[in-house]
């Protein structure tokens, strides 16, 4: 592979998003890195998935995957595929549709990927429906947050709008309702998750945008009581989303 394709390449590192790749077909893998002398079990597994999905292994040493990711712990395998595919935002709202009561998240300007991996991560294991981030001052969809969200990336869809201001109201029309955090909001723990909703998860320095924060038919806050009155903002949407979950009956 050149440089130049690489560079319009993306790479799925370690080997549980490894796995979770090889095993959604939805998902274009052009070739497979994987380093020289793996345990036994672990590349029979690999050699296994793709000749099923009849791609191509290139079997290397330890140094090229240091070079193809560096100072990430590869664990002996990368995956190169296309860059990751979004969702528009009306197949997700089909899709919304056809399920009951779809729990969105609205992610505004994310900046960290490791944010963005563990928010993915935590959204799959609460069953939320589907992911809205900005296309413009925000972490997109990149091998950090694949690896971060340890495979979920592959089952969560994630839909990107120009104008998060613009999608929420759309939602709003398809009968959404909005949520969002604020530090006068109400306790999070009395909140209400019922029917179709949407969460507004803000950037971790600046919270939600005013714009946006007006969209919300509800503000919530995180009571604190420690001498640091934030929360990083993974920790946070883990927090909402679970409690989303909790008072949606599951």
């Amino acid at each position: 592979m050149t440089a130049d394709n690489q560079k319009k390449s993306e790479f799925i590192i370690g080997r549980h998003p490894a796995v979770a790749a090889l095993n959604n077909q939805q998902t274009t893998i052009n070739k497979i890195f994987l380093q020289k002398g793996l345990q036994k079990n672990f590349a029979a597994q690999i050699e296994k998935l793709a000749r099923e999905r009849k791609i191509i292994i290139s079997r290397v040493p330890k140094s090229r995957l240091d070079e193809l990711a560096p100072q990430q712990n590869h664990q002996g395998i990368i995956l190169t595929l296309a860059a990751f595919a979004y969702t528009p935002l009306v197949d997700l709202l089909r899709k919304g549709q056809s399920a009951p009561d779809p729990f969105l998240l609205i992610l505004d300007n994310i900046e960290d990927p490791h944010n963005l991996g563990s928010i993915i991560r935590t959204a799959d294991a609460a069953g939320v429906t589907g992911i809205i981030i900005p296309q413009r001052r925000a972490v997109q969809l990149t091998s950090v947050v694949a690896k971060t969200s340890t495979g979920a990336i592959e089952y969560v869809p994630v839909a990107r709008v120009t104008n998060l201001v613009q999608a929420a109201k759309q939602l709003k029309k398809a009968g959404f309702w909005i949520f969002g955090t604020d530090m006068t909001g109400k306790d999070y723990r009395q909140w209400n998750a019922q029917g179709s909703i949407a969460l507004i998860i803000g950037n971790e320095g600046k919270g939600i945008s005013p714009l946006l924060k007006k969209q919300c038919d509800e503000l919530l806050t995180i009571p604190m009581v420690g001498h640091v009155q934030s929360l990083n903002a993974s920790v946070a949407a883990s927090l909402l989303i679970y409690q989303g979950f909790t008072s949606r009956g599951n």
